[in-house]
């Protein structure tokens, strides 16, 4: 880059003054939605459009920001905001006529007694599910494999999600991806390998959690 195109300390002000305003502006529409009550779905679903232009427009602006804060003075910044522009621009069927929906949800095992507590308990009830277990009856007890394994088969993984800490378990990242299909996909075709058509380039949205979210305070700028 030439010294003509070097930003000037007044780009990067401004550049953290754009970041500043995202920040309000994201707030500003979160607010704005926890306001609505569930009987007003359209209102709820407008405002939720609101609240991811709101993030994707804080993403670019702190993108924006640390390009120019490395350019001129070799400096980052302390956060990262994913999402927003790290995914490639849409490029599947305009009008999609099946979907496919992607989830991630990691998790650490930090009680091992309380999970291995849990999967006997389901095991004491119903025998038959020591069958997820790696050596059967009451193996669930002195595995931790065998007893992730009889929980996931007992209870359904959205329930898992709101009961983890019963399972000994602590939440990590999570993310949600709705990908548009051209058809819908024949019983077991996709079975043997069921995540290789999540292409970035066919999400229609997505979701994520992350604790990264609650690590930017506004404050520190």
């Amino acid at each position: 880059m030439s010294d003509a195109e070097q930003p000037s300390a007044a780009d990067v002000r401004a550049a953290a003054e754009a970041v500043k305003n995202a920040v309000d502006r994201h707030l500003e529409a979160v607010e704005r939605r926890e306001t609505l009550g569930t009987d007003a779905p359209a209102r709820v679903a407008a405002a939720d459009a609101a609240v991811y232009a709101a993030f994707d427009e804080l993403a670019a602006a702190g993108e924006t920001y640390d390009e120019l804060l490395y350019e001129t003075y070799d400096e980052v910044t302390p956060f990262e905001i994913p999402g927003g522009d790290t995914m490639p621009s849409y490029a599947g069927p305009e009008e999609p006529r099946a979907l496919s929906v992607f989830v991630r949800r990691d998790y650490t095992v930090v009680e091992p007694p309380r999970l291995l507590a849990q999967a006997q308990r389901v095991t004491d009830l119903d025998p038959e599910s020591s069958d997820a277990a790696e050596d059967g009856g009451g193996g669930a007890a002195r595995s931790v494999h065998a007893a992730l394994g009889v929980l996931f088969g007992e209870y359904e993984p959205d329930e898992i999600a709101t009961r983890y800490k019963e399972f000994g378990l602590d939440e990590g990242d999570a993310t949600l991806w709705v990908s548009a299909q051209d058809e819908a996909a024949e019983p077991g075709e996709w079975l043997s390998a069921p995540f290789d058509q999540a292409d970035p380039e066919r999400i229609i949205c997505r979701f994520d959690v992350s604790t990264v979210f609650d690590e930017y305070d506004p404050d520190d700028d």
